[in-house]
């Protein structure tokens, strides 16, 4: 009954709004399940390979985020929700309900499982929800969260300590409309772990973070920000799972081994193991080799991959926007100097050879729909084709030597990197590529490059939340993703009211007027819509696409390898 509950398409109620999943995921669990009933003995191991690196367990920090730890953790951190086959937000009642209490103001009651527990044996409770509030509030500068969306609009949880109830309410005329987004997969950390490293007693977190104790809510961030990095030598017992997967070991060439936990009180995953790869040059080869059951990157990203006769192969577009992120500092810091480099970077031929048409979007990035074309299509105009002369003449005629870094290897994007150095050569512009596979969003905040290619949030894999309005956070002022450092109120204002109304006329309106502030003030170039491949063994059942920077691991413990 719990695995159909997951899998199921209940309609939203009052008490229960958060949208059910659709037709396709049902589809999906059908097939797992019929492949279960016809196969005795499942294989007990995956190979599943990812977009970047494994880093950090916490994947709500900048670099988190950016990182493939959504795609490895999405059932190993559970939460109220999760995202769907189709970015969609599925309620998970195995971790607990929500039930609206208020609409003005808004106010949501949050119920933990009675029998949730953390593999460690400790309870989820909602001290954890307290955590998950002050450390992407933006309350607490010291954390290093990658977004504040709705978390900045929460006025209060009130929780108990050791109790499985919540109450959070929103401030006053700040109803997130996009509220099932909090609260869910990977966006919970156990707090209990970090009041045993501090020595805080049970419930000392919430109550640091309740009475505003600021010296010791410093210490919780740091170890929230850096007390869950990923290495072969890591102490298992700091990085507890809320969900059917734990965390086992991590290899010393960076994949991460989860394995079936065995205090999940859910539906057992049907895989005993899965062994998470960040991805290499050898993606080709180890294909061949029948190394990966599933392989799910960003297309293109490992060049043309030569699908052997035991794969299937899946192309679908994700909601993040490849783009061209400008540092806060150093070359590219000041307008003029962007809007040179995107004056001469063609962004049509990026796009064709990318076989996708371009992005204009910044604001409204997770959907292709009506709204799109409000963003100011014809501000970008002047930046569609390469224009050597109108990039001279923003540069008077200086020279420019600009740093283009991207997580590496990456074909697609080396391919675009050479594209913009060869057309911006003529205006006096320097390009130099500064790829490794160390290069993400922590890069710009260094200095160590000028421009970062990557996807939303400097993501190397989708980058989206699915939610345009939580997307566009990242040109907010001092939002952890907003990587340009990108102050401007009007856009705050926009970003800020886009995030409480889900009237189409008043969003219109929005993107209509942000459109034309950001093609001026260009804190990013925005290329194509990233788009998505999931390769598959043929053996493999209840594997599909996810446009999220969640992937295809969304419902990892319900897929099976035909042995």
């Amino acid at each position: 009954m719990i695995a159909r509950e997951r899998a199921g398409c209940r309609p939203a109620t009052e008490s229960n709004p958060i949208r059910r999943c659709g037709v396709v995921a049902a589809a999906l669990l059908l097939a797992a399940g019929l492949a279960s009933a016809c196969t005795p003995s499942p294989a007990d191991s995956i190979d599943y390979a990812v977009d970047g690196t494994l880093s950090t367990y916490n994947t709500n920090t900048v670099a988190g985020a950016a990182s493939a730890g959504p795609q490895a953790f999405a059932r190993v951190l559970t939460g109220f929700n999760y995202h769907g086959p189709d970015g969609q937000i599925v309620g998970d009642h195995d971790f607990g309900t929500i039930s609206v209490v208020g609409r003005q103001p808004l106010v949501l009651d949050y119920e933990v499982n009675a029998n949730a527990v953390y593999s460690d044996g400790k309870p989820i409770t909602c001290d954890d929800l307290v955590l998950a509030w002050a450390s992407q509030s933006g309350r607490f500068a010291t954390f290093d969260a990658a977004s504040r969306a709705g978390y900045s609009d929460i006025a209060s949880v009130d929780c108990t300590p050791g109790q499985k109830k919540a109450r959070v309410s929103f401030a006053p005329d700040r109803g997130f409309v996009d509220f099932a987004q909090l609260f869910s997969a990977t966006s919970m950390m156990p707090s209990h772990v970090i009041a045993d490293q501090l020595g805080l007693g049970d419930g000392g977190v919430t109550k640091a973070i309740l009475d505003n104790d600021g010296p010791a809510v410093e210490r919780i961030a740091q170890v929230w920000n850096t007390g869950w990095t990923l290495k072969p030598d890591l102490d298992l017992k700091k990085f507890p799972s809320s969900g059917p997967y734990k965390l086992d070991s991590v290899t010393e060439d960076g994949a991460v081994v989860l394995v079936a936990n065995d205090k999940w009180w859910g539906a057992e995953p049907v895989t005993e193991r899965v062994t998470v790869w960040p991805r290499g040059a050898d993606i080709q080869e180890r294909v061949n080799q029948g190394a990966y059951d599933v392989v799910d990157v960003a297309t293109g990203s490992s060049g043309t991959l030569n699908l052997p006769d035991d794969y299937v192969r899946t192309d679908a577009p994700s909601a993040g926007i490849q783009q061209l992120i400008f540092a806060p500092k150093g070359a590219m810091a000041a307008p003029p100097a962007r809007r040179a480099l995107a004056l001469c970077t063609p962004r049509d031929v990026i796009a064709r050879n990318a076989e996708v048409p371009i992005a204009n979007s910044r604001l409204n990035p997770a959907t292709e729909d009506a709204y799109s074309a409000a963003e100011g299509t014809g501000d970008a105009g002047p930046f569609v084709a390469a224009n050597a002369d109108a990039a001279r003449a923003a540069l008077e005629a200086k020279p420019l030597t600009v740093r283009i870094g991207y997580q590496s290897p990456n074909a697609r994007l080396a391919a675009a990197v050479g594209a913009i150095a060869k057309a911006c050569a003529p205006a006096g512009i320097t390009v130099e590529e500064a790829a490794s596979d160390s290069v993400g969003p922590l890069s710009l905040r260094n200095n160590e490059i000028d421009v970062l290619i990557a996807s939303t949030g400097g993501a190397a894999g989708s980058g989206s939340t699915g939610s345009s309005a939580m997307d566009a956070y990242q040109f907010h002022t001092g939002n952890g993703n907003n990587l340009p450092r990108y102050s401007n109120p009007q856009i705050d204002r926009i970003v800020s009211a886009m995030a409480i109304t889900n009237d189409p006329k008043e969003q219109a309106r929005l993107l209509a007027e942000g459109g034309p502030v950001l093609w001026a003030d260009m804190p990013t170039l925005p290329l194509y819509r990233q788009q998505r491949t999931v390769l598959t063994s043929k053996k493999m059942f209840a594997v599909s696409n996810n446009p999220t920077r969640w992937g295809a691991g969304w419902n990892m413990d319900r897929w099976v390898l035909d042995q």
